[in-house]
């Protein structure tokens, strides 16, 4: 049985952001924006997202990504979507990852939807782009 995606985001690189090496370890701070799509909802995501990456001592990658959605629910209406999505993972590089995300929306459909807090997301680049999916477990 194939599993089918809640949304989509295709995250978009908004320059090379900021980056800092200490004693205590690396930051980086990465602007992004983007598309999103799916059943529920379609739109953009705001350019005023960040990710957020921090490297310790014990080479563990800790990412955080923050970010607001804005489009229409299913059934044509405005809405936003704020979505706080973390993960925590070995310092190598990966094409692909798997993240716990929260998910706050004004939306009345989707707020018995999202605020219920039992998804996890899939990030992979595809064709050079990083796709983010998100599932209901």
């Amino acid at each position: 049985m194939t599993k089918k995606a809640l949304l989509e985001v295709r995250v978009d690189m908004n320059g090379p952001g900021f980056r800092m090496e200490t004693d205590r370890g690396e930051i980086s701070m990465i602007p992004f924006s983007g598309i999103v799509q799916g059943e529920l909802f379609h739109g953009i995501v705001e350019p005023w997202g960040v990710d957020t990456q921090r490297v310790d001592h014990a080479g563990i990658r800790h990412l955080s990504a923050r970010y607001v959605l804005t489009g229409k629910d299913r059934d044509g209406q405005d809405c936003h979507i704020f979505v706080e999505n973390s993960v925590d993972m070995p310092n190598i590089p990966s094409p692909s990852f798997k993240s716990v995300p929260v998910f706050y929306t004004d939306s009345k459909l989707l707020a018995p939807i999202l605020h219920r807090d039992a998804f996890y997301g899939e990030g992979n680049v595809e064709d050079g782009k990083l796709w983010i999916r998100f599932y209901e477990v």
